[in-house]
C-alpha cells in the first residue's frame, strides 16, 4: 500500500507531469540525473572505464555502484513521504538523483567527479526552476505598502506569505497557495505575498527568518485589524520552526478558512448593498403638473361668484 499511493498519485498527476518535464530546466536536470547511467552504458565509451565486476565486463554497474543507487533510492522514498506537491516528488528525484551522480563520477575518476561537480555549480547558478505563472487572487506587497494595505481596513482579514524566490519550498508551495486565494478570496478575506529575500526590513519586523538552517520558509501569517493573530510553522525559543506540511487541508483547518470566509461574505455583502445605493439613488416623488391659468377648477369661479 506504500508503493501503490504513490503511484496512483503520480498517474493521476501523469500530464502536469509531461508540461513540467518539457520545460528547459527539467529537460536539462533529467540529463543530468542520467548522466552517470548514460556513460556507464554507451558503447564505446563504456569500454574505457574501471569497474570492479569479477567478470571484467565495464558497460555494467557493480556491486557498490547498486548499492550506493539502492541507498539514495531509498533516501528519495523517505523525503517524498512529505512532499506535497508534484513539484516536490520531482525536485527530490533529480536532486538525489544528482548527489548520486557526483558520488558515482568521483568513485570512477576524480577528474570525472570534478567535471560534473563543476557542471553542477554552474547549473545551480544560472538556472532557476520555473516560477508559478497560472491563475490568483494574489496581492503582492513591498516594503512599502505591505502596513499600510494591512492597516487600511480593520474588518479586512489577511492571510499572507513570507517567502523568497530562491527557496525551493516557496516555489512548491505557489501552487497550492494560489488554488487556496482562488477558493476563498472575497471582500473581507485577501491573500497578499511578500518577498523577504528581496525586502530584508520587513523580515525582520515580521520576525520570519530567511536563513535555509531556520526552516520558515514559507509562513503564512494571518493579520485581523492589521494585527498577527497566528501563524504556520510556529517558531520555538532556538528560532527553528517547528515541523508543518504545507498541505492544503492542514490550512484549511489551522486558519479555519472555512469559517472566516463565510464571515467574510457579509462584509462582501454589505459593501455590496452600499454600493448598489451609491449607483442607483432614490428616484424623487414625482410632482403633480401645474394647471394652465385659463384652466382653473370649479372651487376658483365659485369664489369669484361670490
Amino acid at each position: 500500500m506504500a508503493l501503490l499511493t504513490p503511484l496512483l498519485a503520480f498517474l493521476y498527476h501523469l500530464p502536469q507531469v509531461y508540461k513540467w518535464l518539457l520545460k528547459p530546466y527539467y529537460v536539462a536536470s533529467l540529463f543530468m540525473s542520467i548522466a552517470f547511467l548514460a556513460v556507464r552504458k554507451t558503447p564505446g565509451i563504456c569500454d574505457h572505464l574501471a569497474s570492479q565486476r569479477e567478470d571484467g565486463n565495464s558497460c555494467d554497474f557493480d556491486w557498490r555502484e547498486v548499492e550506493i543507487l539502492m541507498f539514495l533510492s531509498a533516501i528519495v522514498m523517505m523525503k517524498n513521504r512529505r512532499a506535497i506537491t508534484v513539484e516536490q516528488h520531482v525536485g527530490n528525484i533529480i536532486l538525489f538523483s544528482k548527489v548520486a551522480n557526483v558520488i558515482l563520477f568521483f568513485r570512477l575518476d576524480v577528474r570525472m567527479g570534478l567535471l560534473y561537480l563543476t557542471l553542477c555549480i554552474v547549473f545551480l547558478m544560472t538556472c532557476k526552476p520555473p516560477l508559478y505563472m497560472g491563475p490568483e487572487y494574489i496581492k503582492y506587497f513591498s516594503d512599502k505598502t505591505i502596513d499600510d494595505e494591512l492597516e487600511r481596513d480593520g474588518r479586512v482579514t489577511w492571510i499572507v506569505e513570507f517567502f523568497a524566490n530562491w527557496s525551493p519550498e516557496c516555489q512548491s508551495f505557489a501552487s497550492v497557495y494560489a488554488d487556496l486565494s482562488l477558493k476563498y478570496n472575497c471582500a473581507g478575506l485577501k491573500f497578499g505575498k511578500v518577498d523577504i529575500g528581496r525586502y530584508g526590513d520587513v523580515s525582520k519586523k515580521y520576525k520570519v527568518s530567511t536563513s535555509p538552517l531556520s526552516k520558515q520558509l514559507p509562513s503564512l501569517v494571518l493579520f485581523q485589524g492589521g494585527k498577527e493573530v497566528m501563524r504556520r510553522p510556529q517558531v520555538d525559543k532556538k528560532g527553528r520552526a517547528v515541523s508543518w506540511s504545507f498541505t492544503e487541508e492542514n490550512i484549511i483547518r489551522e486558519f479555519n478558512l472555512n469559517e472566516l470566509y463565510q464571515k467574510s461574505k457579509k462584509l462582501n455583502k454589505t459593501k455590496g448593498d452600499k454600493i448598489g445605493q451609491s449607483q442607483f439613488p432614490p428616484v424623487p416623488e414625482e410632482e403633480e403638473p401645474e394647471q394652465p391659468a385659463g384652466d382653473e377648477g370649479p372651487e376658483s369661479e365659485s369664489k369669484k361668484d361670490k
